[in-house]
């Protein structure tokens, strides 16, 4: 098995997969948009543990580097 992939018995609750990619990239970034494309691949080929990886770096990005930006 891969390193960074869930057990092929492990059930996660209904959702939580959702929940833990649940991000809004800042529009016209392109740090943010890159991430998106790869959490959206990641997501595909099952791979959530790395899906999940990029979706806190939008969500740290889009509250860190943008927040601070709109000030």
């Amino acid at each position: 098995m891969r390193e960074g992939t869930a057990h092929p018995s492990a059930q996660l609750p209904n959702g939580f997969d959702a929940w833990l990619l649940d991000c809004t990239p800042t529009p016209n970034c392109d740090i943010c948009a890159a991430n998106w494309r790869q959490l959206t691949t990641c997501k595909q080929s099952g791979d959530i543990t790395q899906a999940a990886r990029h979706a806190t770096e939008i969500r740290d990005h889009a509250s860190g580097v943008h927040a601070s930006s709109t000030n």
